[in-house]
């Protein structure tokens, strides 16, 4: 078996790192001294960047200006992504629109696609409940009137919806169904209300009020939902580990300078078992990070569906980056805390990244409901 990466996927890293290369991740004010959000707008300049390079139609078809690339290549480039703290809804509106490629309608497709793929329009996607616990297409309800359909319902934390031109926002019908509707930022009878992620940015509180969505816009395809939502987990996981590899990064590179007693502290025994600690818990997130994105990218059967796959790397990404970033700040001491300094940031978006996640016991949780329901052997 032959496990590493395409030439195509390889270049897709380098590719990003280029264009990641000159990005500062203390761009914005920090979020621990900002009353505020950071920021009113995302990194307008990276976004075109990420376009010129076709990083923005990694995963959509030559037709569309793309190069036909799988969850995998994604995965690479949100890793780079997150180790500069990119200020840009890559993985949103990259997933938004592969899903409009994958289930949407043609007239839908021609209409959007293209203009994505260059940046023109950006797409995000509400994936959580009302509450954060509560399933998001729960959230909101739908009902067909006509040849449209009429959303009501209140989502929250949407990323970059005061800045998205489109929300794919999923909701459920009266017989039990989940459809994904394309809601423009400004449309009657929607409402956003501003609110502030842990990383300083701007989420939305997406009110609909009757709001009434036509029938091109709205995804009515069995398994949408679930395929963008594992597609979404699996490209939080993969911010999780590029985050996380770039904090122990930095951890090593002060523990290797930083003197007590005349030797540098990453010569004592118990700073180097923390270290490697987690430098186990990054390769655990690394493979189950893979392994989902393999199985989605596929579509390979397996003893369990891909969920299962996917819950297994939600379970590594959101325990293990919170314990790389608190080791790093242990390890760095008061330095860690100083807002001249950038760890305090990938604190922020780590914990920012575990809450999209969500509790590793939850998906504990379902991974045992799989089991229960696919006995092995």
């Amino acid at each position: 078996m032959d496990f590493t990466f395409t030439e195509e996927q390889q270049a897709a890293v380098e590719a990003a790192r280029a264009v990641f290369g000159g990005v500062a991740p203390d761009g914005v004010p920090s979020p621990a001294i900002t009353a505020g959000a950071v920021a009113d707008d995302l990194d307008r300049t990276l976004w075109t960047k990420l376009a010129d390079a076709d990083l923005l139609s990694l995963l959509l078809a030559a037709e569309y200006g793309g190069a036909a690339l799988d969850a995998i290549a994604l995965c690479l480039v949100l890793r780079e992504a997150a180790k500069v703290l990119a200020r840009v809804p890559l993985l949103e509106s990259s997933a938004a629109a592969v899903t409009v490629q994958a289930y949407g309608g043609e007239e839908l497709k021609a209409e959007l696609l293209a203009r994505a793929a260059r940046g023109e329009v950006v797409l995000t996607v509400a994936a959580n409940g009302r509450t954060g616990h509560d399933p998001a297409e729960l959230a909101v309800t739908a009902r067909r009137d006509g040849d449209a359909w009429v959303l009501d319902g209140v989502q929250t934390a949407v990323p970059w919806a005061e800045n998205a031109d489109f929300t794919v926002v999923p909701a459920h019908t009266g017989d039990g169904r989940t459809v994904l509707a394309l809601v423009p930022r400004v449309h009657e009878g929607v409402v956003l209300g501003e609110q502030i992620s842990t990383t300083g940015e701007r989420l939305g509180e997406l009110r609909l009020e009757s709001a009434r969505i036509t029938g091109r816009d709205v995804i009515d395809a069995d398994g949408a939902w679930e395929w963008l939502r594992e597609l979404l987990a699996t490209g939080t996981c993969a911010l999780a580990l590029g985050l996380g590899e770039r904090v122990l990064s930095m951890t090593s590179a002060y523990t290797g300078k930083r003197e007590q007693f005349g030797f540098p502290v990453a010569t004592f025994q118990a700073v180097a078992v923390q270290a490697a600690d987690r430098y186990i818990d990054l390769r655990a997130m690394e493979a189950t990070l893979w392994q989902a994105a393999w199985r989605i990218s596929t579509g390979a059967g397996g003893a369990l569906p891909a969920s299962g796959d996917v819950a297994v790397a939600k379970i590594w990404a959101s325990e293990g980056v919170r314990r790389v970033v608190q080791t790093a700040q242990h390890l760095h001491g008061g330095f860690g805390a100083d807002v001249d300094y950038p760890l305090h940031r990938y604190h922020a978006w780590a914990k920012q990244l575990e809450l999209s996640l969500g509790p590793a016991a939850a998906h504990e949780e379902a991974l045992g409901d799989l089991l229960a329901a696919h006995p092995l052997g």
